[in-house]
């Protein structure tokens, strides 16, 4: 089956977090939304079939998971990505945010140091200050025209008294996907400092051609045992409005105490659709992926043809992993309101503009590619003609 990637759907009036809240949040109604990560196409057919089929049951009581669920999730892994997970290590979580969040008031002490590596995600630091604790900023280093970690200034974090890290695998906004190496010294260094690791990796699976994806928890024992990770098919099958994520934990006290909370807070009850979706999605949805996989890594190129024909100010960071490029564009000269004027009142497009992803983030926008051909072109026309005018 081939999958048409380049349908435009038309997903106004329909609630939509990205495309019905133009004019509240940037003051047009005529603006092209390529901020927040979801994907303009639709989710696989088996996806829908198997929605459609729950639904008709009428009833929408509550729901109990079953094994078959976490029995695809354990395949997933394991084919796509050589991760041999257990059943008992799997728990469901409404979210990854919601994840992180309790991990960082369960595994840190009020007031205390969380390291994040940035610019990163920015609920990372919603998570860090909300619960009452303090970010411990680990700049990542740009070289060569990609984000590396810096081993260096991490260490002294955690010799300054940081016992959690929160970790972006594949990292986001920059695309990174760590290699082997990389996550192998960083869990050598949590193990020598007693630092526990929550790592996201909710874009595990929007691989760009060439790059694999490395789970943190798999590089060694001891980052196994020092490590939950937050896992989710909603980034890659566009899913997210079903609200649903689980965590790995191969530490027996660390999901225990993860269950013990999302018991507490009576998270742990089952979304009567969100199993049947995400099995569906494991089970018969790959074929759509590897092709969705093809058509972003086009998206990609067709992004960085306009930016090196049209702005050659613009520095994009190639993206290895996620569906998203990040791009510099301080060299037009512009601050933070000023890029914001650009694209929403000038060129009537919506990035996300980069300082909310830390410091570093300042003069940097993050571009959705995940939507249809024509429409990318069109808000990169838009933005570049703005740039120039």
């Amino acid at each position: 089956m081939q999958y048409d990637f380049d349908k435009r759907p038309d997903r106004r009036n329909t609630r939509s977090y990205k495309w019905d809240q133009s004019l509240k949040l940037f003051g047009r109604e005529d603006l092209l939304p390529l901020w927040v990560a979801d994907m303009d196409f639709e989710s696989p057919p088996a996806v829908k079939e198997a929605m459609v089929r729950r639904a008709e049951i009428g009833i929408y009581g509550y729901t109990i998971p079953d094994e078959a669920y976490k029995d695809a999730i354990v395949r997933w892994f394991d084919r796509r990505h050589g991760w041999r997970l257990e059943t008992e290590w799997l728990s469901d979580s409404p979210g990854i945010v919601t994840s992180l969040s309790l991990a960082v008031e369960l595994f840190s002490e009020p007031g205390s140091p969380v390291i994040l590596q940035t610019p990163v995600y920015y609920p990372f630091f919603d998570v860090i200050e909300m619960n009452g604790r303090q970010a411990a900023e680990n700049p990542l280093i740009k070289r060569n025209g990609r984000y590396e970690m810096d081993y260096d200034h991490l260490e002294s974090l955690m010799k300054k008294g940081a016992r959690l890290l929160l970790l972006c695998n594949p990292h986001n906004p920059g695309g990174r996907a760590w290699s082997r190496g990389e996550l192998l010294q960083l869990a050598e260094l949590c193990e020598k400092y007693g630092v526990k690791v929550v790592s996201d990796e909710i874009h595990c699976d929007l691989m760009m051609p060439g790059h694999t994806h490395v789970p943190f928890a798999s590089v060694s024992e001891a980052a196994a045992d020092m490590t939950l990770t937050c896992l989710a098919a909603t980034k890659t099958f566009n899913l997210p409005g079903l609200h649903t994520s689980f965590i790995a934990a191969s530490n027996r006290t660390i999901k225990r105490t993860f269950d013990r909370r999302i018991k507490a807070l009576s998270l742990h009850m089952t979304n009567f659709f969100a199993h049947d979706a995400v099995k569906a999605a494991y089970d018969h949805g790959e074929q759509w992926l590897d092709q969705l996989l093809v058509y972003l890594s086009g998206n990609l190129k067709a992004a960085l043809d306009v930016l090196g024909e049209r702005l050659p100010e613009a520095e994009p960071m190639i993206p290895e992993a996620t569906y998203l490029l990040w791009a510099d564009f301080t060299r037009l000269g512009l601050d933070t309101a000023g890029l914001k004027r650009l694209m929403y009142e000038k060129a009537g497009v919506a990035f996300n503009e980069g300082s909310i992803y830390g410091k570093p983030g300042e003069g940097h926008l993050r571009i959705n590619l995940a939507c249809p051909r024509s429409l990318l072109l069109e808000a990169m026309d838009r933005f570049c003609t703005a740039a120039r005018t």
